[in-house]
């Protein structure tokens, strides 16, 4: 066989797993199992079965999987935006932070005693298993989503933890041992990435923010195009720079979220398509590195069960629980994050890097990631729509709206506010006409509720998840957003 004809059929092959990865979501509403699991499940089985298909070196796993991680980061940021983040930023950040350095020092308590690892080992392994994934819990959910806080704090805890998570990892495989100047080295890394991530994605989000409203381009399809070499280029300035370009991403996308740009639905809706082929090729790529050999020897699968329920029973809870305890949080929601706290697919990028780095006992080490992962979607996993129905959490149907309305215009329209009705806030349940009169001759002129126009009359009364198109004088901009958000971000008064 020719070589072109070698490149078609693996161009056949790799656009058919593409499209059996897609129609495997449809499989996923049904077993509560996410599909990028069941990729990595398939590419694990392909790699024992198949004598043909190889491991793929370690080294171009970590760089494809850290490729597609910049954009599920990225998207996560866009899809927060700066105000659902402002409105938890305090438990995202502990949990982010402190939970997760928590986590690791009760996990390596439990696995050097249980296991009978040496500490540096088991400081990585705890590393590697302490990072959460949410995009695993929402996949779990199907078209259900989290309303109020506890989905934000679930979203913002994964964007915050998976940086931290890798910082701290690479300072450890860095210092390459433990004793008091290698804590001290590990300390300085972690602090120096985590500072200039910070700086530079909040300096790296405003600069683009600022590039995609002065610099014009010719076509629409470009824009996105921009926006993803935008993040590349952070990633990679503020790596160079010895700062974690992860947290960087992720806070640049935060301050794009909910800013006004030309083209800004289009380039959100490009950054959750890449998120999404992102996160199919990360798990698959990680697919094949997986041996089942391994998997399948008692000092692997054994001792993952053990730590993977040790890690939700009770490390899990009892870290996030005492992060949790000053946020106010309703016990029902509080609850709910501590259990929903799965793994997915930085903790196996984690392992690969301690196999890259060549740790005794590596392999096992690896095998232990991957079962508690495997525990924490399917066992774990598979209960979280129970437990989010007996703690009574709020979430709200999610339908497709593949129809839309709209203009296009040629400069921003000045003046124009869209808002959303949040559940206990003042708008949730008022009729318009019961509206405080808006400065700037302000007019809602748009109510979207479940997917459809809603005719624009007095007698409407608000819902939790309506959105609302309001029109006012450009020059009231300040004034009216002030009133707007003691209508659409104030709770309601408590009745008597």
């Amino acid at each position: 066989m020719s070589d072109t004809y070698r490149f078609a059929t693996l161009i056949a092959l790799v656009g058919a797993v593409g499209l059996l990865a897609l129609l495997s979501n449809r499989l996923t509403e049904r077993i509560r199992i996410p599909a990028p699991l069941l990729v990595l499940i398939a590419a694990a089985v392909v790699v024992a079965a198949v004598p043909r298909v190889h491991e793929p070196p370690h080294q171009l796993v970590e760089r494809l999987v850290t490729l597609a991680l910049i954009g599920i980061l990225f998207d996560g940021g866009l899809h927060m935006g700066w105000p659902r983040f402002r409105t938890s930023a305090a438990p995202i950040v502990v949990l982010g932070v402190l939970a997760t350095f928590l986590t690791v020092a009760a996990g390596a308590l439990f696995v050097h005693f249980a296991l009978d690892l040496d500490w540096f080992t088991s400081i990585l392994l705890a590393t590697a298993i302490a990072p959460t994934d949410p995009a695993v819990v929402f996949s779990v959910l199907g078209k259900r989503e989290v309303d109020g806080r506890s989905g934000t704090i679930l979203e913002g805890e994964s964007g915050a933890n998976d940086p931290v998570g890798i910082a701290l990892m690479l300072s450890l495989i860095s210092a390459g041992h433990l004793d008091a100047g290698a804590f001290a080295h590990v300390a300085g890394e972690f602090a120096l990435q985590m500072v200039l991530g910070a700086l530079l994605g909040i300096l790296g989000g405003r600069a683009m923010l600022w590039f995609m409203q002065a610099v014009p381009l010719p076509g629409e399809g470009l824009y996105p195009l921009r926006t993803a070499a935008c993040a590349l280029i952070l990633f990679g300035v503020t790596t160079l720079a010895h700062g974690s370009g992860f947290l960087a991403v992720f806070l640049a996308g935060i301050v794009l979220g909910d800013s006004r740009a030309p083209y800004k639905h289009e380039i959100q809706r490009f950054h959750s398509a890449l998120a999404s082929l992102g996160e199919i090729v990360a798990f698959t790529l990680l697919g094949l590195t997986v041996k089942l050999s391994v998997l399948s020897h008692p000092s692997v699968w054994a001792a993952g069960l053990v730590v993977g329920a040790v890690l939700a029973i009770i490390i899990r809870p009892l870290a996030a629980g005492v992060c949790l305890l000053p946020s106010g949080l309703p016990t029902n929601e509080r609850w709910f994050i501590l259990f929903a706290g799965l793994k997915g697919a930085v903790p196996i990028l984690l392992g690969t890097l301690i196999l890259a780095a060549d740790i005794p006992d590596a392999q096992r080490v690896y095998g232990i990631v991957v079962v508690v992962v495997l525990f924490s979607v399917l066992v774990q996993g598979s209960l979280v729509p129970d437990v989010a129905r007996w703690l009574h959490i709020p979430m709200r149907t999610r339908p497709l709206e593949p129809w839309s309305v709209g203009i296009r215009l040629g400069n921003d329209p000045a003046g124009v506010h869209r808002l959303t009705v949040a559940e206990g806030t003042v708008a949730e349940g008022i009729r318009l006409d019961d509206l405080p009169q808006l400065p700037g001759d302000a007019s809602i002129s748009l109510v979207v509720r479940n997917g459809e126009l809603l005719p624009v009359g007095a007698d409407v009364r608000l819902r939790c998840g309506d959105e609302l198109l309001v029109v006012a004088n450009p020059e009231a901009d300040d004034e009216l957003a002030a009133a707007l958000s003691a209508i659409f971000q104030s709770p309601r008064p408590a009745s008597n």
